[in-house]
């Protein structure tokens, strides 16, 4: 099990075993998924080598793009809580020294935002 095992019974988490079956065609000779996060159709994956994003596109789902961010590469990054009228959270992450959000993700209540912050800080600070 992954280094962030203890994450695993908060709603919004998928079995890190599990993604490593789904997209063993995406990881490299010694990659081991930590963590991953089920974002309504779209999936955030943390490995110990990069940050992965699935992005399932189109009514069907079968066209798919996949996202790989070294953790070096991140420079920073921020959360949004929902709020009483917002119900989704959000978490952008800025890539080197770009002044706006290289990719912005939304997170629906089952996600917990502060689970995603932890794991991100864990690899990033």
């Amino acid at each position: 099990m992954g280094l962030f095992s203890s994450l695993l019974g908060n709603a919004g988490t998928v079995n890190p075993e599990q993604l490593a079956n789904d997209y063993a065609d995406l990881l490299i000779e010694n990659e081991e998924v930590d963590i991953g996060f089920k974002l309504v159709r779209d999936t955030l994956i943390f490995t110990n080598k990069r940050l992965i994003f699935v992005n399932i596109q189109g009514l069907t789902g079968k066209k798919r793009e996949y996202l790989s961010i070294a953790y070096r590469s991140i420079s920073r990054f921020s959360i949004e809580t929902a709020g009483t009228f917002d119900l989704e959270a959000e978490l952008k992450i800025y890539i080197s020294s770009e002044s706006t959000p290289s990719i912005t993700q939304n997170f629906n209540k089952k996600v917990n935002v502060y689970d995603v912050q932890k794991v991100l800080a864990q690899y990033v600070l």
